[in-house]
């Protein structure tokens, strides 16, 4: 049987792309790379333990006092170990990967539910996706966009893009046909039955499928530390470059901390966002009576307490960058004298030794 040159196909599809969309690879490189910037940025500039209880406060409104403790155990935890930059890159690339696979998925999702034709067009390809090995995605991000921080943003975009949309999806068709058929009777138009009938009723299956991206993006951001992305994942691929297993295992710690924190604010989100949640959940506290280890504060005091955090963390900064300034200023004769210097590296044999 003659041998089918698929390879050679998708070689000369992909050098097709390259030269003729690369406009469009530049544009979406840009943005993807603005975007990390500015999350990165974000996170970066208070200090790790104000941005810790920042962290606690937001586990202390959706899920209670003992979450708020532990979230702010854990990531002082992560500090401890020297790990907060790399875990505020992988924090960083997760969230960007994140907001633009629920940007593609979310409408997806609803135009296959209210679809049959699209829904059998669009799942085999999720089934395509959810099957190939996690590795390969990285091919296609690497020749399209080079290594750094954009590959890796679209290899865990695309990883985790499909649980988005399967869960739109079946959220969507679960509303129960009689509500959607009563809205109709009473004139209601399409977009209104879509906004307030069928996505509110559907929130707790989107936002479970919202939880399923934010932990596929996880676990492929630290895949993607092998592209050059750094974070987390730079350090487990370092270690197993290295056979580090310290470094390795302190790295995976903080790998679990950030995708436990992440779980379970997501999950929380999802009952506060939907009204059967809200009323399942006030029922559930009114029955258990009040517990200083569930007690949740209003949104306005967590909002508060965020605030005055950050205006401090802000103070911090602002107060501290003068300072540094000036110590720069007046140290510029004693550059590289001493000062540790980060340089990006494959780790192999050759690149240890360099």
């Amino acid at each position: 049987m003659p041998r089918i040159q698929l390879g050679t196909w998708v070689n000369d599809a992909v050098d097709w792309l390259t030269t003729h969309m690369g406009w469009l690879f530049d544009f979406c490189k840009t943005v993807f790379l603005g975007l990390y910037d500015g999350i990165n940025a974000v996170l970066q500039a208070p200090q790790p333990l104000l941005l810790a209880g920042i962290f606690a406060v937001v586990a202390f409104w959706l899920r209670g006092t003992l979450a708020g403790v532990l979230t702010f155990v854990g990531f002082a935890f992560i500090d401890s170990l020297d790990l907060w930059e790399n875990a505020m890159i992988t924090l960083a690339l997760v969230l960007v990967a994140t907001v633009i696979a629920l940007v593609i998925s979310i409408p997806v999702g609803i135009w296959a539910a209210r679809s049959d034709r699209v829904s059998g067009l669009v799942r085999p390809v999720l089934d395509f996706m959810q099957t190939l090995p996690a590795m390969v995605y990285l091919i296609p991000a690497i020749l399209f966009f080079g290594t750094g921080a954009s590959a890796g943003i679209v290899a865990t975009l695309i990883f985790a893009l499909a649980p988005g949309v399967r869960m739109t999806e079946l959220g969507i068709r679960q509303v129960d046909r009689e509500l959607v058929e009563a809205a109709d009777a009473f004139g209601t138009t399409p977009r209104n039955i879509l906004l307030r009938v069928q996505l509110p009723l559907a929130l707790p299956t989107v936002m479970a499928g919202v939880n399923q991206v934010i932990m596929l993006g996880l676990s492929m951001a630290a895949i993607a530390g092998m592209v050059g992305t750094g974070g987390l994942g730079g350090d487990v691929n370092q270690a197993i470059g290295q056979l580090n297993v310290g470094l390795g295992a302190e790295a995976g710690v903080g790998i679990v901390i950030l995708a436990i924190y992440l779980d379970r604010m997501t999950s929380a989100l999802g009952t506060q966002v939907s009204p059967l949640g809200r009323r399942a959940a006030a029922r559930l506290r009114a029955a258990q009576g009040l517990k200083i280890w569930s007690y949740r504060p209003r949104p306005a005091v967590a909002v508060i307490g965020v605030v005055v955090l950050a205006l401090v963390s802000g103070g911090l900064g602002v107060f501290g960058s003068g300072g540094t300034a000036s110590t720069a200023a007046a140290g510029s004769k004693d550059v590289s004298q001493g000062k540790k210097i980060s340089i990006g590296y494959i780790p192999w044999d050759e690149g240890v030794a360099s």
